[in-house]
């Protein structure tokens, strides 16, 4: 190992993983790069709800005994033998944790871990954010290596409401600002959620969500007991941490929307929301409502972005965002070569399937306005 006084162990016992919350939370502090995607609540409560018992596959390294750096994974057999993240399909960023006074030292020390865990697995990280760090790891890996571009994300500047109507074309803008008037004209009235209501809200913005999409394409897994468990058990413990806030939009004293943003020193993201089709009745424009509430978070700190998390929905683009691009990085032993050559080829059939599909789709939606 590059540095001695570096240790790296291996956490397969989900009562030690549970046991790393403040430890943990010191790490994702300390490093500058993490989204609330890595906290610990986030995480934890991931594996209650969806990890499978005895796939546990935790690298951490300690310098004297403080923790350093981080890698939270699982072990899955299908389609290919893998350690993959946890977090999943239901989180936008993937990551590991590196302390940033000790960044490439861990980084050095992370990246032998993991090669010593890789024996017989391929290393699979899903939607990685640019300049996340595991990208230190992929740099320092020694055996074969891929990286393959992942979902497409849309952000904004960390600015205020008014700053982002200034970078749209004059006619947008103003329509914009007309659905805020009717927002204040109708009465709506939004308010950040206290710390002892947030499981409270948490239910509401689900069953919110639930009537918004009732007869409607949805992700399904957002209707998921599961998943519902899952939000309501982490959401909680990242608003106390500083990680979430929950935003309650009222109208005639009715809770009538709810929304989930997420915060870190570089993004503020908006999650999920869940909004009363009385609202979609009186013609209010939701998205925009939701957009003037998650902005006042991001305001002032140009450090941040403001980001629409993963999506290429038309109505995001109204507001002219910047267009960024999540990776997949692979990485594999050399007797596991063979793996990263299959993974390579199911994502570039995935990818050819996907865009066969939007030209059919294309094609049919220009003979039907024809």
């Amino acid at each position: 190992m590059a540095d001695s006084s570096l240790t790296a162990e291996l956490c397969t016992d989900e009562t030690q993983f549970e046991s790393l919350a403040t430890e943990w939370a010191r790490l994702h502090r300390r490093c500058r790069t993490a989204t609330p995607f890595q906290s610990h609540a986030w995480l934890h409560s991931w594996w209650l709800s969806y990890g499978t018992r005895g796939r546990l596959r935790v690298v951490l390294v300690r310098r004297g005994g403080e923790l350093v750096a981080a890698a939270p994974l699982m072990r899955v057999h299908v389609p290919l033998p893998a350690l993959v993240p946890l977090g999943g399909a239901i989180s936008d960023f993937t990551d590991v944790l590196l302390d940033d006074e000790c960044a490439d030292e861990a980084a050095r020390a992370l990246a032998e871990g993991l090669s010593q865990l890789a024996r017989g697995a391929l290393i699979d990280f899903r939607e990685v954010r640019s300049g996340a760090a595991v990208e230190r790891i992929y740099e320092r890996w020694r055996g074969p290596r891929l990286r393959l571009t992942d979902s497409l994300c849309l952000e904004l500047p960390a600015a205020s409401m008014e700053e982002l109507l200034g970078r749209l074309p004059a006619p947008r803008a103003q329509r914009a600002r007309a659905k805020i008037r009717k927002l204040d004209a109708l009465g709506v009235q939004r308010r950040v959620v206290r710390h002892d209501e947030v499981d409270a809200s948490v239910r509401t913005l689900l069953h919110l969500h639930q009537l918004q999409w009732q007869g409607r394409k949805v992700t399904s897994e957002h209707l998921q007991p599961r998943f519902s468990e899952h939000l309501i058990r982490s959401v909680g413990l990242m608003v106390r941490a500083g990680d979430a806030v929950v935003t309650e939009f009222r109208l005639d004293d009715d809770v009538v929307a709810a929304d989930l943003t997420l915060l870190s020193p570089h993004l503020v993201g908006g999650y999920l929301y869940g909004a009363h089709p009385r609202l979609r009745e009186r013609k209010v424009d939701v998205a925009t409502m939701l957009l003037n509430a998650c902005a006042e978070h991001a305001e002032g700190d140009r450090s941040r972005v403001l980001s629409l998390l993963r999506g290429n929905e038309p109505y995001k683009h109204h507001w002219r965002p910047e267009t960024v691009t999540n990776h997949r990085l692979l990485l594999a032993r050399r007797r596991t070569a063979p793996v990263l050559r299959a993974a390579a080829w199911d994502a570039g059939a995935r990818s050819r399937g996907k865009e066969f599909l939007r030209k059919q789709r294309e094609r049919r939606e220009r003979r039907e306005r024809s």
